[in-house]
């Protein structure tokens, strides 16, 4: 099928759109719509052949579970169980982030279908803060299941030019809505009663950092050992393997690292593009991109992670090469992805 790309660059352009989106996604179609950081390829989540359709445009297997989208605070629990051991964190975290970049992990209600949470007993919800994905929710009048709009394992687009790259002719229509401001995908967490603090667990680092989760209980990452190579991961994004460019990615610790190969065409990944970290000097690279020129802000090194990344994959090198940034707050999201998608050890 062909694939339309609709604008939302004024009020009258953005209501038809809205109104194009909302009917397919009734008509059980799946939709591309932007969120505040990457794209997501949307349906019905209540209904399992729309859902379905997710799963075949991406090429994504059934083992891996979605992300569901409400519309409200309060329709959280229209898709999810909140316990009473840890409703108080949950009403916490919903009342602080949410609309946001935050996804909570939570038993799941019987109207959820099996596809969405591949058949776990859990379901992974949030409410995005984007101004068009939130009116398009609104007029649907319902939850939606929205992973990124790639094609599985592949880079998460943060346009709608890199939808179309990926998904061109297996969706109807992308909802143009711009650049993605935050670049980075949600930060999932599953919150544990516990003395004397709750645990916060977090199953998938991003936008929302450990400094911010803190201030409401204590803080744990899944770590490595609850990835899982290819099959049965108990929350999304907690593949091992994921978010890689075509071209091989080697993520340096250090610049002792890399050693070149003769005849190869090498492009640099930089945080801050300066010489002094010692990375610029080693080699006379093809390309250098640099994911926050200057002093280094995280923000924007997560920002431009992904749309960096497909500007080096897209230049026919032989490998990419990334510098290591700061492993705090922001950054251990921004690691998070290079690692899953560096060819290099695990």
């Amino acid at each position: 099928m062909p694939t339309e790309v609709a604008p939302t660059d004024s009020e009258q352009s953005t209501r038809e759109t809205i109104a194009r989106a909302v009917a397919l996604l009734r008509a059980g179609e799946i939709v591309a719509l932007p969120t505040e950081t990457v794209y997501g390829l949307a349906s019905d989540a209540l209904d399992p052949a729309a859902v379905e359709k997710i799963f075949a445009a991406k090429e994504r297997p059934h083992f891996d579970p979605l992300i569901v989208h409400v519309p409200s605070k309060t329709a959280l629990h229209e898709v999810a169980e909140v316990p009473e051991d840890t409703a108080k964190t949950v009403v916490q975290l919903v009342e602080t982030f949410w609309p946001g970049p935050l996804t909570l992990l939570l038993p799941k209600r019987p109207v959820v279908p099996d596809i969405v949470t591949s058949g776990l007993p859990t379901v992974a919800v949030r409410q995005c803060e984007h101004p068009v994905f939130h009116r398009i929710l609104k007029h649907f009048g319902g939850p939606v299941a929205a992973p990124s709009a790639n094609r599985f394992g592949k880079l998460s687009p943060t346009s709608a030019a890199q939808v179309l790259e990926q998904l061109d002719g297996r969706l109807p229509l992308v909802v143009d809505g711009g650049a993605c401001a935050r670049g980075l995908e949600s930060t999932i967490v599953r919150v544990r009663a516990a003395a004397p603090k709750p645990v916060i667990e977090v199953l998938r680092p991003g936008p929302v950092t450990e400094v911010e989760l803190k201030k409401f209980g204590r803080v744990e990452f899944a770590g490595r050992n609850a990835e899982v190579e290819d099959s049965a991961p108990e929350a999304p994004g907690m593949l091992a393997v994921h978010y890689a460019p075509r071209t091989p990615l080697r993520l340096l610790s250090a610049p002792s690292e890399f050693v070149a190969e003769p005849g190869r065409r090498y492009a640099l990944l930089s945080y801050r593009g300066q010489e002094k970290d010692g990375y610029l000097g080693l080699h006379p690279w093809d390309s250098v991109e640099v994911l926050s020129p200057g002093s280094g802000r995280l923000a924007e090194a997560g920002i431009r992670l992904f749309h960096l990344l497909g500007r080096l994959d897209r230049g026919g090198y032989d490998e990419i090469v990334a510098e290591p940034v700061p492993e705090r707050g922001i950054g251990r999201a921004i690691l998070e992805k290079l690692r899953k998608a560096s060819c290099g050890p695990r």
